[in-house]
Formats: structure tokens, C-alpha cells, sequence
């Protein structure tokens, strides 16, 4: 199958899933026991004449399908609808407070990354003691979940000791990232663990097959020996589990954004469920849902790129 008929395909079904979440979205929020007017009302009391105003604002007394097909319509030419805790746009709030998390993601990710490859590197290569403590450091890593290390890191290195801020996101690049280290390492400490474990276990695989053994036998220097037939051969394990990891950072920003206070998409979706701003909350679950979906799309382009024995039939017969 070409590259582009296989991406062409990719994105007709990345349409058809997308479709199907909207539905889900969108029906999932009229789930909820209650009529909708009442969460608009906040438990305050209203005549008949500012309740029939508030039905007629929001098309609440329209049927189901008229209501989820004007909202698809909308959205198709990229309205949101008004948040209704915030009486602004919500495309001007995912506007506002999308840089700060997808700038707090490509920090955690690139910490991931560096750190998590490394690690699983060294510890495949090096063995021994250094594998042993790099071992147990992942363990650690990967038994501390993401809103107990914003906790620790925040108490210690930003309350106790001053080196970085206790909140906020800062202004500039330099102050930014200031701001979003800590975060940011909050983040990515259970993933580094998790892609150092999965690095290794990988490259420890490839270490014991006969490729590698024929390659050394033939004086293939020891560098060339670890970097073309292990960790390349490696990587298609690595990129999935990457996949994993972008969507992770994703889900788990809710958390780091609200133990930081960080104006960002994660603390926006938080504030918008606890007051049941169905704008909002439906924008952001459907915008995740389509970064979930690019991320992995992105991953089934490069498997083939890098690893040459994957082809994007077998991506396919995968998906």
C-alpha cells in the first residue's frame, strides 16, 4: 500500500472515529441526572419567564438530534459555542490556554525522551550494578504517580528551598520555562521510568539475537554492533510505547495543571466539570480525543521509517 493512500485512509477513519466521539460527547453530558436549565441556574431559583429565556438561549427544548447536528454545524466552522461560566468563547479560551499545555507537554516529553532512552541504554549496555540501580530508580519512578510527585517536587524545590516558582506559567521563553520545570518534571517522572523499563527489556532482546552475535564475529566494532543492530532495530517498540506517552502527558496535565495552578486546557477542563460548563467540557473532550487520534496516526507514518520491517500494510492489518 502507498504512503499516501494509507494516510488518506488513516484520515477517513480518523473522521468517521471523530464523528463518533462527538456523539458520545455530546449525549454524555445530557446523561447526567437533572435538567440541564437547573446546572445553567447553579441551584438558584427562576421565574417561568428567565427559564423559558434560558431554554430558548441554549435550544434546550429543541430534540436531541436538532441540538447535536446544529452543534456539529458549529463546530465544523470552528465555533465552540459561549462557556458558560466564563460568558466568553470557548475558542477564545482553548485559544488562550492551549499554548501553556502543549508547551508544559514538549517539556515533559523532551525529559522523557532524553532521560527515558538514556537510561534504558545505559542499563541494557552496562549491566551489572549500574543496571541493578537504574532498575530500581525506574521502579521508584514508575510507583510515583504524577500528582503525588507535583506534591513532593513543589513542597521541596519551589516552597522550601525557593529555586522555582510555587505556580503560574511566567512571561517569555526564559520565564516560561522556568515556570513549567518543575511541571514539567512532575510530569514526566512515571513515563521516564516506564520508557527506560521498555528501552531496556528491548534492547536486551535484540542484545541476545543471532544478528547481533554474527555481527560481532565479524569485527564489527562494538558502537556500530549496539547502535545499527540493537537500539535501531529497538526503536519500532520504542515508538509505540512513545504513542503512549504523548497521549499519557495528555490526560495526566489535569492533574500538574492544577497543582501548579497553570492556566492551561488540563485546569480549564477541571474548573469546567466541577461547574458543569457543557461548552466547555465538550470542546476540550473533543479536542483530545483528535490529538489522540494525530498522535497516533503519526506513529503508524514512521514505524516503517524506522524500522524497515514494518511495512504500512502491516500498520493496516494492525489498525
Amino acid at each position: 500500500m502507498s504512503f499516501l493512500r494509507f494516510a488518506l485512509r488513516r484520515l477517513l477513519e480518523m473522521a468517521v472515529t471523530l464523528l463518533g466521539a462527538s456523539f458520545v460527547i455530546f449525549g454524555a453530558m445530557y446523561l447526567a441526572p437533572g435538567d440541564p436549565a437547573s446546572f445553567l441556574l447553579s441551584g438558584r431559583s427562576a421565574s417561568p419567564a428567565a427559564l423559558a429565556a434560558i431554554n430558548a438561549q441554549y435550544h434546550l427544548n429543541d430534540p436531541f438530534a436538532v441540538r447535536y447536528f446544529r452543534w456539529l454545524g458549529q463546530i465544523a466552522h470552528g465555533d465552540f459555542g459561549r462557556s458558560i461560566e466564563y460568558r466568553t468563547d470557548v475558542s477564545r479560551l482553548l485559544a488562550d490556554r492551549l499554548p501553556s499545555t502543549l508547551t508544559l507537554v514538549a517539556m515533559s516529553l523532551l525529559l522523557v525522551l532524553a532521560i527515558g532512552l538514556l537510561l534504558g541504554w545505559v542499563g541494557a549496555v552496562r549491566g551489572g550494578a549500574t543496571d541493578s540501580t537504574i532498575l530500581v530508580t525506574t521502579t521508584v519512578a514508575v510507583g510515583t504517580p504524577s500528582f503525588v510527585a507535583a506534591v513532593l517536587l513543589q513542597g521541596l524545590f519551589a516552597v522550601r528551598l525557593g529555586w522555582f516558582p510555587t505556580g503560574g506559567t511566567g512571561q517569555g521563553f526564559a520565564d516560561t520555562v522556568w515556570h513549567l520545570t518543575l511541571p514539567a518534571v512532575a510530569l514526566a517522572l512515571y513515563l521516564i521510568g516506564m520508557l527506560a523499563r521498555v528501552t531496556r527489556a528491548a534492547m536486551l532482546e535484540q542484545l541476545a539475537g543471532e544478528h547481533v552475535a554474527v555481527a560481532r564475529s565479524r569485527g564489527v566494532p562494538e558502537r556500530q554492533v549496539i547502535w545499527r543492530h540493537v537500539f535501531r532495530n529497538a526503536l519500532g517498540t520504542v515508538l509505540t510505547t512513545a504513542g503512549l506517552i504523548v497521549s499519557t502527558l495528555l490526560i495526566c496535565t489535569v492533574l500538574v495543571e492544577s497543582a501548579f495552578s497553570i492556566g492551561g486546557i488540563g485546569q480549564l477542563l477541571e474548573l469546567a466539570t466541577t461547574t458543569k460548563d457543557f461548552p466547555t467540557v465538550q470542546a476540550i473532550s473533543l479536542l483530545i480525543v483528535a490529538l489522540f487520534m494525530v498522535v497516533n496516526l503519526v506513529v503508524d507514518l514512521l514505524h516503517p521509517l524506522v524500522d524497515p520491517r514494518i511495512t504500512l500494510n502491516d500498520r493496516r492489518s494492525a489498525g
